[in-house]
């Protein structure tokens, strides 16, 4: 696939930041120990360079390694694309189908969604990924997918070499006894002798990047099967959720709706097509989308503020009776809130006694909620997160709180 775009340029150098944490330390971590281990073994102990597949697989390992980081550094850099700050729809009459967003001082464009963690509203938003420390969206979807492929079928071949190697090293020197099986780690047995022998630690470390290629290969092969899934409908992982509570909101209310997903172009191929092109550049603009017939530009906008409208009437008010540091795992909240805390990067929010706020869904120790703010906090923004259900009592005066919290019946 060619290059639609530079990978770094001078004016974003600043992008360089994204690599200080957490989730790229430990990707590149695993690439750079799987594909060295994997080299290492090979020319060494397994497959020379002098024998005649020996520099075919050589220089297999070394594509897969490019293509892989290749990938990945697109994905991270090259990043989903963001609604331009101020934008809005060119007809006025149209900003009624759109949320607003008050950070971006702009409408939300269609399949737009705000990210917390960027701090802006991302096109056609799929996920925040930590492990490329970005969002996945319009810009990136196509190199974010290839490296979800790329990466398991390298860490495939690195697997075969790992388990050769240790075969081929360990078959001579294993000896069995009547209750014992003894294995000689002293000194090569092969013939020529290799240049460093195939010791304990070297054992050591093919037996560990074995077990990083292994786990890679089942956690991101499940993820690219999740990410096909969507995008053979045309979809994103947000869009699926969405429909989902579509179903769930028609059934509930009974209003006989049909909700009909408007982006997909009712061929697999063309869907496909959406994301991945020759250029490297997805088609559209980010904006505007095709949509399939009998639907608009704003189909899926209008379900989402129906389902917005849907989730302030369902909300239930709460008072904090305790206060909350925000911590992730607290101590002192007790043993069950302390491990079941919920795993995922949405904050939590720091609670004093008598802080009114408004929970939206609900687990059986957690409640997920935003802070209402007084008359003398105009302007600030919006505070959102977790909290723990026992620091909290429902407040039995207000007109709304019969309903229970999304999510409560089904974790009681």
């Amino acid at each position: 696939m060619a290059v639609g775009r530079s990978l770094v340029k001078f004016e974003n150098l600043h992008e360089l930041k994204r690599l200080c944490h957490w989730g790229p330390i430990i990707a590149l971590g695993v690439i750079t120990i799987c594909s060295t281990m994997a080299m290492i073994d090979a020319v060494l102990w397994y497959w020379p360079l002098e024998t005649p597949g020996g520099g075919v697989n050589f220089i297999m390992l070394i594509n897969w390694t490019v293509m892989i980081l290749y990938n990945y550094f697109n994905a991270m850099f090259v990043g989903p694309g963001y609604v331009p700050f101020g934008w809005k729809p060119e007809k006025s009459q149209d900003c009624v189908y759109l949320q607003y967003c008050k950070v971006c001082q702009s409408y939300k464009a269609p399949r737009s969604h705000h990210c917390r963690k960027c701090n802006r509203c991302v096109m056609k938003m799929d996920h925040h990924c930590p492990w490329i420390n970005n969002c996945c969206g319009y810009q990136n979807h196509a190199y974010f997918t290839l490296f979800l492929l790329l990466a398991p079928l390298g860490c495939i071949h690195a697997s075969f070499i790992f388990v050769m190697t240790m075969y081929t090293q360990l078959y001579n020197r294993i000896s069995f006894g009547w209750s014992s099986v003894r294995i000689d780690m002293s000194a090569a047995k092969r013939d020529p002798l290799p240049i460093i022998p195939f010791g304990l630690s070297a054992f050591a470390a093919s037996l560990f990047a074995l077990g990083l290629a292994l786990g890679t290969t089942i956690a991101v092969g499940m993820l690219f099967i999740i990410q096909m899934k969507v995008i053979l409908r045309n979809k994103t992982s947000i869009e699926s959720w969405i429909e989902e509570k579509a179903k769930d909101r028609i059934q509930y209310y009974h209003t006989g709706e049909i909700f009909i997903f408007p982006y997909d172009m009712g061929s697999k191929w063309k869907n496909i097509k959406q994301v991945f092109t020759w250029s490297g550049i997805p088609e559209g603009n980010g904006l505007e989308w095709p949509v399939k017939e009998g639907c608009h530009q704003y189909s899926l906008t209008v379900e989402q503020l129906k389902q917005k409208s849907d989730k302030r009437l369902r909300s239930v008010r709460y008072q904090a009776v305790e206060d909350y540091s925000g911590a992730c795992c607290p101590m002192t909240k007790g043993v069950k809130t302390f491990f079941t805390t919920p795993c995922t990067e949405e904050p939590r929010i720091a609670l004093s006694k008598g802080d009114l706020i408004l929970a939206t869904r609900g687990l059986k120790h957690w409640m997920y909620g935003e802070r209402i703010l007084d008359s003398t906090t105009d302007g600030e923004t919006r505070v959102r997160g977790w909290f723990p259900r026992n620091c909290v009592e429902k407040c039995q005066y207000d007109s709304e709180l019969d309903q229970p919290v999304d999510g409560e019946k089904k974790n009681r």
